[in-house]
Parts: structure tokens; C-alpha cells; sequence
């Protein structure tokens, strides 16, 4: 059996990395929202015609919600407001998140960034995004000399 030097930095360092597992790493992971949680899920599909986007915005009204595609990025961002307090009213847990939110996608070189169709009802945003006729590769026959 071989003695050991006890080194007491290495023991606190042990007990220091048992019990740092323990804390979440997230203020959600404690019940807290926070505004890097509230982002809308969606849906991409994709068509012969065109790209399909629908995203879930429940409880965003229309006019909180704006669409922007540049350069290439379509952008989706808005807000969701909380309820306010009434007077009376005890909230035992809130579990919805609520704030802004923004999420962005990079469209493919094969869409028409004029023609983006976006409709709105009953919480879901439904985006639909042509496709152009993709540039066919020609073939060119070189003579070998």
C-alpha cells in the first residue's frame, strides 16, 4: 500500500464538481422563463411548386407579427404579451413564454423573394414561397485537338 499526499485544492475541487451537477444550468430548468426559451416552433415543407413555412404563433396577434425577407433570409419576429395583473388574480405558476421572438431562415438560391404568399389564422402563420425554374446545366461538347 502506498501512501498519498493529501492535497486539500483536490478535494475541494471534488466536492465542487459532485454538487455543480446539481444546479440547472438554465433559468427555465428552475420554473423561470426566459426570453431565449419563447421561440415558435415550424414546420418547413416543400413542394414541386414552392417552399411551405407554417409556424405556430399561439396567442400573437397579426398585427404583432412582421415577415421580412432580405438578401436571401426570411425573418419571422413579433411578440407575445403577457396578461397583466389584475387585482385579485394570484398566478400559482406560468409556464408560457412570453416577450419577443425572432427566427430566421436562409431560403435556397431557387425561390422568388418577391413572391412570398403569408397568411395568418388562429395562431398559425402559414408562408408559402415559389420556387423558380432552377438554371438547367448545359452541356457544351469541346473538341479535343
Amino acid at each position: 500500500m502506498s501512501l498519498v499526499k493529501w492535497n486539500p485544492w483536490r478535494e475541494i475541487e471534488d466536492v465542487f464538481d459532485r454538487n455543480i451537477k446539481r444546479v440547472p444550468s438554465r433559468l427555465s430548468d428552475l420554473g423561470f422563463a426566459t426570453s431565449e426559451d419563447w421561440t415558435p416552433k415550424v414546420d418547413i415543407s416543400e413542394t414541386d411548386k414552392e417552399f411551405i413555412i407554417k409556424a405556430e404563433l399561439p396567442e400573437v396577434k397579426r398585427e404583432d407579427v412582421k415577415v421580412t425577407v432580405d438578401k436571401g433570409v426570411l425573418t419571422i419576429c413579433g411578440e407575445r404579451k403577457q396578461e397583466r395583473e389584475e387585482e385579485g388574480k394570484t398566478f400559482h405558476r406560468v409556464e408560457r413564454y412570453y416577450g419577443s421572438f425572432t427566427r430566421s431562415f436562409t431560403l435556397p438560391e431557387n425561390v422568388d423573394e418577391s413572391k412570398v404568399d403569408a397568411s395568418y389564422k388562429d395562431g398559425m402563420l402559414n408562408l408559402k414561397i415559389e420556387k423558380t425554374e432552377e438554371a438547367k446545366p448545359t452541356s457544351i461538347e469541346v473538341e479535343i485537338k
